[in-house]
Order: structure tokens, then C-alpha cells, then sequence
């Protein structure tokens, strides 16, 4: 398709990122208003699982259909996912329970991991790695911009009207995106008809789930040395050496084994996944930060929280324009990193003592260093693999930022609880002896309930004398153990993106070829068989 005039690829990107917007948005939609559909719905319990099942069936769908769009082409694939993430959406406004809601979330998952990994993947058919830089950017973009206007609209939304019209009101969307792909996306050339790997896909799937699930559950639902979570551990890993197997005897394999073999992809790889681990961690223990220990509302947090988004807009945006006008790639992997890990290290010095300025001009760095390393990884995998392995190659990528992000969220939260534990021990906090006292403030020996500051207003608004001194130090000794908490993992995330920078000395950079048609070089395909490259390789004819 990069053979198509510059009007039309412009059209079919917007009709791409209408696909990615409706998605994003029902997705970041939905986690300001959980609170209140859970509180009609019932089954608190349950909570967890209305991220989790999303996350599974998105992550497991985005990897099995990367391989499949290679063979029968992207646009049956982003049609069907924006048609069953339109059903699912519908489903989950008409939800009545909170198990249909679950089941209607993963029907959404299924959807969304088919446009994820088909929209980024198209845009390697429209344009030369050269010139994607600044389109895969603009597309990052398109996922600040729905964690802006999400959360605040699916909180108005619950505030003043019905709770189902969080999953109906991008509906419309979602039919104008299918019909401008529909309309406006170029069938693919029918390639040679490959078998489908269903044995690798099973294979992968049950290497993936287990693993996710693991990560979800550990040191949460159920203790890392339990016996639920080992089990999930060795499924995945005799899944995995079933998988290795099989992908080893088989033709056409739903992730080729042989794309290891070549360095630049490997390394891509195994940062995007160190990346995903600061990302999801930042995205989910900066909010609990900036209410649980600086007493800020759930609303003020949002706000708060939204210049980390802009920043991250903008520097996605323009690093995306800098690697298509240098035709350089690494370097803005290194900066982005480097800055993001500064950020990390800067929040990890608050305290609750600290201004609100500070706090946003910490998330903004982050957010810079983020949105200017993020696509490239993506861009890196897709210049460094020959066209024929282009969908796999891009869901691969996606599919370790996720389970990075998964892996890491959850060693964080390990962490953290650990600390809170041994901070509160070192502070010598105990309930009154009153009992009565006792039973009235003993929900306030969690820090989960620094998170309900209407709640700690009210119980202190009806204490007076040595009872309200007791409740203000249990509260300070809180908010101490919930702040040096955070910080410490704000603390290991920064190591952990440290990591990625150093990597990035070693991530080898080709030439950003100019045409898709154009074979990866000799160097690159030798990277194909050998581990690594000692020299650079030349660029292939027309690079």
C-alpha cells in the first residue's frame, strides 16, 4: 500500500486512528466509573477480574492475529475487531450482573487486540520504516488523548446520567471507523496460502494466560509461594517448552521462532518489556500517591495526572517527526529512557509534605521521557524483519510492553506492601486501648483507606480532644508508610528503567529503509542466524 497517493494513505490513517480512538476511549472510559457500576452491579470481588479478562483475551488476540494478518491481509481483521468490540461494548451497557459484565469485557478484549494489532501494523504497509516514525507517533498520540478525555467523561457520565452510557456513548464511533475502513482500506495482495499453526496458537495462548494470570493474582488474591500461583508458573513454563517445540517442526509458525535469532529484535523486545514495567507502574501507583498521601480527591487527582498525558502527547508526536527527518532511532531511545528514569527518581524524593507543582513537574518529565521513547522499539522491530513477517513481528511487541507492564505492576505491588508493612512496624502504630475506640478506628489501620478522604474528614469531624490526637497520628503514621512506600518502588522502577537505558548502547541501528519493498540487508539477514552482528551491514539496494 505504499504505492498509494499521499490524499489516500492520509485518508485511510484517520479512518486507522478513528478504529484506535474508539477503542482507547471505551477503554479508559470505563475505569473512573467502575466504582459506581460495581456499587449497582454487586460483587466487589469480582472487581479485579473487569481489567483482567480484558487484558487477557486483548493480549492473547493482538499475538494470534499479528501471524494471521500476514497471510490474509489487515483489513478483515481490523473490521471483524471493530465489529465484536462494538458488540461488546453494547453487551457490557445491558450488563444486569457482574459476571455478564466480565463476560462482555472479554468479548471487548477480543476486539481490541484485533484493531491494536492490525492499525499499528497497517501503517508498516503504508509507509517505509523512513517515514513511520512521525505517523507511529502521531498514533501514540492517539492513546494520551483518550486517557485525557476518558476518565473525565466517564466520570460525568456516572455523575449525571445512567452509568450504561459509558459503553454506549462511542458507538457511533465505532460505526463511522468501520465504514471508513470499510470504504477507504485497500484489500491486500493475496499472498501464497500458508497453513494456520493451531497447535502454535493453542501452544501460546497457554503459555500466555497462565503467566498473566499469575502475575494478576500473585501477592494480591493469593501468596507467591501458593500453591495456585506455582501451578500457574510450571503450566507456563511446560507450555512454553511445548511451544518451543512445536514452533521448532512447524512451517509456518504463528511467532517464528527464527525472529529471536536476530539481535535488533530480541533487544527491542526485552526493552519494550522494562518499559512496560515503568509505564504501568507510573500509570497506577502515581494517582494512589497523589490521594492516598498528599489527601488530593479522585477528581483533583485526574487532573493532576493530566499533564503526564499532554507531555507524553507532545514528545510522542515530535520525537515521531525527529526519527523521520534524521533517520535515526536509537538516540531517542536513550534520551526518552534517560529522561523517564530522572522523572521516576524525582517523584521517588516526595513526600507528603510537597507541593502539587513539584508533583506535576515530576509526572511531566516522566510523561516526555515516556512518549519519546515508546514507538520506538516498534519502529525498530518493524525496520529490522523482512515485510513477509510484519504483523507478527508487530504484535510480538506489543505483547511484551504488556506483559511487562502486567509483571511489573505486580512486583510493585509486592514491594510496596512489604514496605507499608515494615514501616508501620518501625513506627510503633497501635489502636487505642479503648476498645470502643478501638472498633470505631480499626478500618484505618489499612492505608487503602487514606484513598476515601470524604471518610477521614467525617470520623475526624466527630472526635475532639485525646481521641482526635490519637486518630491524627494513626493517620500521619499512615500516610508515612503509604509515601516511603511508593517512593521505594518509584525508587526500583527507576533502576528497572535504568536497565532499558543501558541496553539501549547495545540495541545496533540499520538504516531506515525508504521502501517496503526493499529486502533487509545482508547484515539484517544475518542477524536472522546469528545472535549478533560485530558490523554494521550495508544498506540494501533502494535503502
Amino acid at each position: 500500500m505504499e504505492h498509494l497517493e499521499q490524499r489516500q494513505k492520509i485518508m485511510i490513517m484517520l479512518a486507522i486512528m478513528s478504529a484506535m480512538l474508539f477503542a482507547a476511549l471505551n477503554q479508559t472510559i470505563v475505569g473512573t466509573a467502575l466504582p459506581t457500576i460495581i456499587a449497582d452491579l454487586g460483587g466487589f470481588d469480582l472487581y479485579s477480574w473487569i481489567f483482567t479478562i480484558y487484558m487477557l483475551t486483548s493480549s492473547v488476540t493482538a499475538v494470534l492475529v499479528g501471524k494471521l494478518s500476514d497471510i490474509y491481509g489487515r483489513k478483515p481483521f481490523i473490521l471483524i475487531g471493530i465489529g465484536v468490540f462494538t458488540l461488546g461494548s453494547f453487551l457490557s451497557g445491558l450488563s444486569e450482573t457482574t459476571i455478564q459484565l466480565i463476560i462482555y469485557r472479554g468479548i471487548q478484549g477480543f476486539g481490541a487486540g484485533m484493531i491494536m494489532s492490525t492499525a499499528f501494523t497497517a501503517v508498516g504497509d503504508l509507509f517505509a520504516p523512513r517515514e513511520r516514525g512521525r505517523w507511529q507517533g502521531i498514533m501514540g498520540s492517539v492513546f494520551g488523548l483518550a486517557s485525557v478525555f476518558g476518565p473525565t467523561l466517564g466520570g460525568w457520565i456516572v455523575d449525571n446520567t445512567d452509568w450504561n452510557w459509558v459503553f454506549w456513548i462511542f458507538l457511533p464511533f465505532g460505526l463511522v471507523a468501520f465504514g471508513m475502513i470499510a470504504k477507504l482500506f485497500p484489500a491486500q495482495e493475496k499472498r501464497e496460502r500458508e497453513p494456520v499453526d493451531f497447535q502454535g496458537s493453542i501452544l501460546l495462548t497457554l503459555t500466555i494466560v497462565p503467566l498473566l494470570l499469575a502475575f494478576t493474582w500473585g501477592g494480591q488474591d493469593y501468596d507467591w509461594v501458593s500453591f495456585p500461583i506455582i501451578g500457574l508458573f510450571v503450566a507456563t513454563i511446560i507450555a512454553l517448552i511445548f511451544f518451543i517445540w512445536t514452533e521448532g517442526r512447524t512451517k509456518s509458525a504463528v511467532m517464528p521462532l527464527e525472529l529471536f535469532k536476530n539481535d535488533i529484535f530480541t533487544l527491542s523486545n526485552i526493552t519494550g518489556f522494562i518499559l512496560g514495567m515503568g509505564m504501568f507502574g507510573a500509570i497506577m501507583y502515581m494517582p494512589m500517591f497523589i490521594q492516598g498521601v498528599m489527601g488530593a480527591s479522585a477528581s483533583e487527582s485526574g487532573f493532576i495526572m493530566m499533564p503526564m498525558t499532554l507531555s507524553m502527547v507532545a514528545a510522542s508526536t515530535i520525537g515521531g517527526q525527529l526519527i523521520t527527518k534524521t533517520g535515526k532511532y536509537r538516540i531517542f531511545a536513550s534520551i526518552g529512557l534517560f529522561v523517564m528514569g530522572a522523572g521516576m527518581v524525582f517523584i521517588s524524593t516526595l513526600n507528603a509534605d510537597s507541593t502539587f507543582w513539584l508533583v506535576i513537574a515530576g509526572i511531566i518529565i516522566l510523561g516526555a521521557g515516556l512518549g519519546l521513547s515508546m514507538p520506538v522499539f516498534t519502529l525498530a522491530v518493524q525496520n529490522a524483519v523482512d515485510h513477509k513477517y510484519l504483523g507478527v513481528a508487530t504484535a510480538s511487541s506489543q505483547l511484551f510492553r504488556q506483559i511487562g507492564g502486567t509483571v511489573g505492576v505486580a512486583i510493585m505491588g509486592s514491594l510496596m506492601n512489604l514496605s507499608i508493612t515494615k514501616n508501620l512496624e518501625e513506627s510503633g502504630m497501635s489502636l487505642p486501648s479503648d476498645p470502643a475506640l478501638a472498633g470505631e478506628l480499626g478500618q484505618f489501620a489499612d492505608p487503602q483507606a487514606l484513598l476515601n478522604q470524604d471518610q477521614i474528614e467525617s470520623v475526624r469531624a466527630s472526635l475532639s480532644g485525646e481521641e482526635l490526637v490519637v486518630f491524627d497520628q494513626l493517620i500521619g503514621s499512615l500516610i508515612e508508610a503509604l509515601g516511603s512506600s511508593i517512593s521505594f518502588v518509584f525508587l526500583i522502577g527507576a533502576i528497572a528503567i535504568g536497565v532499558g537505558f543501558i541496553l539501549t548502547f547495545f540495541l545496533r541501528e540499520i538504516p531506515l529503509r525508504t521502501s517496503n519493498e526493499a529486502a533487509v540487508g545482508e547484515g539484517e539477514k544475518k542477524s536472522l542466524t546469528k545472535t549478533s552482528a560485530k558490523s554494521h551491514p550495508r544498506p540494501s539496494q533502494g535503502s
